[in-house]
This record gives structure tokens, C-alpha cells and sequence, in this order.
């Protein structure tokens, strides 16, 4: 995208409005990922299990994916590929018993160093605005109007491709760790030690290099993830995967001879309607309520408490469809190429939310923060049970947040929102276990606690979101006051 809205010389920047901007990165990244649907589709029916190898399978879906990536983010790409050769090297040569650990800590370094020099050294992707009138208050700032991390707001420099692909970079970060523990799992653990899931994700065998890039890099989910465990993921590339789910819930035991090669054509159907609606919404709510209006001097200074609440939780609500859309969309390409099925509901019916990163109604209707978060961005908080809050001794709630927030970024607003949603999590968790049962005796009394907690739950993650999306210090400081 940089070469239709490229860096000027030196002290010279062009600017889009933020809405624009996104605008831009948005025809690029529906670009690659309708090429991906239309490869997923092209995938299930010529390169099926049954009429290629595994290899096959593997090196077409690695080759995809690496042109998406090197098509939809240029030579940034290049710091994905070398996190992925440094990881092998780690995952060859280190023992069983420490591959995790190093995998670990090398991948979030990189990571972490991307997220660094993005930002502030490279300024790909630093917001600015004139909040609280800042040209006035920081005169020192460059013609370009570039300013200091802490007042990052409402316009984006227009080169910020390099900002967007530190996604790629987050899924195969989770990729990676993911992997490496489940590795030393399988070699570098004793059986008994393992709990239920680790044991049925362990890995008992090194992945080859092919089966390594593939598992990273593969044209359904380097994109925009999801993050998915390698046994799966072999297990579908190699045509055992519906299968395996089927055999877990007993399907000839329910009178069936034969097992069924279910089709995902109306899952994916379904999951591109609710894309072209969370688009639609995402073009009108997001223009119509900007996050910069929550920091404008008559919703500070003026507006009452009641509007200033009620205002915040719209504008929130206004910045979710963009996290619909594409993880939606992601989990229809993957259903698309026959990647994502999860068994059989109590009704008889197939489902392919394997993979699925949220569920709408749930998030929309949750009566506690915990049951927001179980429902938001739902892989990525596995892989943050998996690698982090099953395995620390310690403050297993407050690591976890943490390491939620280093993944995300060096955006100051992350942290505001991570170190808030511990306090909350904890308050919430205390006030439910001392309180609910007291409104469990009639119905009446469920449905007003309900109605209660519902808007609760959605005000409180209103206002422990809010700095996430503001991103800046000042701005999310003038929220809170």
C-alpha cells in the first residue's frame, strides 16, 4: 500500500486522517483475503488429502501464504521470516526440556523489538492530533506535526503498512510458543505430569522444516490468524482431522455405520454475511462516532456524568465491527479450505467454530467480565492459558495480563487497559462469589440481577477498553478525569 501513499523526504509527511488511512489498509487486507478465500476453496477441491500427499498439501500452502504476505505487507515481511528461521534453528538444536523456554523468549524479544522500532524509531504508525490543543502547548514539534508518544490520537502517518504487519508477526509469535510447548510437553515432560488437554496437544516427534513453515506460514491464517495447535493442524493437512473430531463424540455409537465427510460451504456462507455486516456497520459507526470525540472539551468538560458513560460505551460499541469482520472473515477462509470443524452440537448439527476468535451474542450479552473475555479474541486467550496461566507458579491472573499486554504492543494505552483489567477481573470475580447467590432464590430476582451485571459488565469493559483504542497517554489520562 506505501507505493499509492509514500513517505515524503526528510521532515516531510504526508497525512490522511486516520479513517482514511484505515480505509486504504482495509481494501489491501480484504484484497488478500478474498485471494485466500478463493485459494482455500481451490485448496479443498484439487489438492484434497485424497488425491495429493502431504507435502503437497504442506509446500502449497506454505508458497500461498508466503506470496499474501510479501503482496499484502512488502519488505516488512522480511522480519517475519526471519523470526520463523530463528525459531527452527532453536527448535533443532534445543533439548526437549528447554525449546519452550527459548522459543519463548527469543520470539517475544522480536517481537516486542518490532513493536519498539515501529513506533519509535521508524514512527510507522504513531497517531498525532491536536488534542487539548496541543500545537499551541508543545511549539517545539516539527512542521510535520509529529509528536511525542504520550499525544498519540487521530491522524496516521499514511505509510503504515509496517504497523499492520506486526499482526502476522503477533500469530506466528503465538504459533511459535504455542508449538514449542507442546513439543516439550510431549519429549521433555513425564506423562503423569501433564493435564488432560496438554497431554491430547502434546507433540511426541520434531516437526520437519516443511511441516515447521507450513504450520507458521500457511495462506489460511498468516494473515490474521487464527492461532491453531500443530497436531490439528497436521491432522488436517493430512486428511484426518474431521475424522478425529467425529471418532471424539462417539459418532457410530449414535447408530451411524459410517462416518460422514461433512461440508463447510454453510458455515462459510454464514460467516461471510456476518463479514459484509460487521463492514457495513464498521463504514458508518466508526466514522460516526470517533474515539477523539471522548476526549473533546464539551464531552470533558461539559457533558454530564451519565452522557459522558453512555457516550463511551457507543463509541466503543462503534469500534468492535473492524474485530468482527476479520475474524470472521479469517475463520471462513480457514472453514473454506476444510480447516476448522469441531464436532457435532446436542442437536445433531456440524460445527466449524474450531477456530472461531468470537462469539457475538455471548460478548453482547455477557453478565461478567469473565464471560466477556472468554468470548473475545477467544484464541488468543487459549494460547494465554496454554503458555502462561497454566504454567507460572505465580500470580497466574496478573502474568497473564501482562504478557497479554507486551504481545499487543509498546502503545502506552495498552497497558492503561491491561493493568485496569486486572483490577476489574479481581472485583468482579469477588463481588460475584459474595453476592449473586443472594438474587438465585426467584426468577424475578435472576432476571433483575441479570439486567444489572449485563449493563455493569458492558459499561466497566467500556471504560477498561477505552485506553486500547486511544493508545496515548494524554488522552486516556483526560477519559479518566
Amino acid at each position: 500500500m506505501s507505493h499509492l501513499v509514500g513517505l515524503g523526504g526528510a521532515g516531510e509527511c504526508a497525512f490522511l486522517t486516520s479513517f482514511q488511512v484505515i480505509l486504504l489498509l482495509l481494501v489491501n487486507f480484504v484484497t488478500c483475503q478474498l485471494f485466500a478465500l478463493f485459494a482455500a476453496f481451490w485448496f479443498r477441491s484439487y489438492l484434497s488429502p485424497g488425491k495429493t500427499s502431504p507435502d503437497v498439501r504442506h509446500a502449497f500452502a506454505t508458497i500461498f501464504g508466503i506470496y499474501f504476505v510479501i503482496f499484502c505487507f512488502g519488505w516488512y515481511s522480511v522480519h517475519l521470516f526471519v523470526l520463523v528461521l530463528m525459531c527452527y534453528g532453536i527448535m533443532v538444536t534445543a533439548s526437549a526440556s528447554s525449546v519452550h523456554r527459548y522459543s519463548f523468549f527469543v520470539a517475544m524479544g522480536y517481537l516486542t523489538i518490532c513493536h519498539i522500532s515501529r513506533i519509535y524509531i521508524f514512527h510507522y504508525g504513531i497517531l498525532t492530533t491536536d488534542f487539548s490543543g496541543t500545537k499551541e502547548k508543545w511549539p517545539h514539534l516539527n512542521p510535520a506535526g509529529l509528536k511525542p508518544w504520550f499525544l498519540i490520537g487521530q491522524v496516521v502517518p499514511i505509510d503504515s503498512r509496517a504497523g499492520a504487519s506486526d499482526w502476522p508477526l503477533m500469530i506466528v509469535t503465538q504459533k511459535i510458543t504455542t508449538l514449542a510447548f507442546q513439543v516439550h510437553d510431549g519429549l521433555g515432560r513425564k506423562a503423569e505430569d501433564l493435564s488432560t488437554e496438554q497431554h491430547r496437544l502434546a507433540v511426541k516427534a520434531k516437526p520437519s522444516f516443511l511441516e515447521y513453515v507450513s504450520y507458521l506460514l500457511n495462506f489460511m491464517s498468516v494473515i490474521a490468524g487464527p492461532c491453531n495447535n500443530f497436531k490439528e493442524y497436521i491432522a488436517f493437512i493430512e486428511g484426518r482431522h474431521i475424522h478425529m473430531k467425529l471418532l471424539e463424540v462417539n459418532w457410530k455409537e449414535k447408530g451411524f455405520h459410517s462416518l460422514p465427510e461433512p461440508s463447510p460451504t454453510r458455515a462459510v456462507i454464514h460467516k461471510l454475511c456476518m463479514t459484509l455486516v460487521s463492514l457495513l456497520l464498521f463504514l458508518t459507526l466508526t466514522k460516526t462516532f470517533p474515539v477523539t470525540c471522548l476526549v473533546d472539551d464539551w464531552f470533558v468538560h461539559k457533558a454530564n456524568f451519565l452522557t459522558r458513560l453512555c457516550y463511551l460505551y457507543v463509541v466503543m460499541q462503534a469500534s468492535k465491527p473492524k474485530y468482527y469482520f476479520a475474524w470472521t472473515l479469517a475463520d471462513a477462509v480457514n472453514n473454506a479450505a476444510g480447516f476448522g470443524f469441531s464436532g457435532v452440537d446436542k442437536n445433531g448439527n456440524f460445527c466449524w467454530d474450531l477456530l472461531s476468535n468470537l462469539n457475538i451474542w455471548k460478548i453482547e450479552t455477557a453478565t461478567s467480565f469473565k464471560m466477556y473475555l472468554e468470548n473475545w479474541n477467544i484464541q488468543t486467550a487459549t494460547w494465554l492459558k496454554r503458555v502462561c496461566y497454566e504454567r507460572v507458579p505465580w500470580y497466574p491472573t496478573v502474568l497473564t495480563f501482562i504478557l497479554s499486554a507486551l504481545w499487543h504492543g509498546v502503545y502506552p494505552g495498552y497497558y492503561f487497559t491491561f493493568l485496569t483489567g486486572i483490577l476489574v477481573t479481581l472485583a468482579a470475580r469477588t463481588v460475584r462469589n459474595n453476592y449473586r447467590h443472594y438474587f438465585l432464590s426467584s426468577k424475578a430476582l435472576k432476571v433483575f440481577y441479570d439486567i444489572v451485571t449485563w449493563a455493569v459488565t458492558q459499561l466497566a469493559v467500556s471504560y477498561t477498553v477505552a485506553p486500547f483504542v486511544m493508545l496515548a497517554v494524554e488522552p486516556t489520562i483526560s477519559l479518566y478525569k
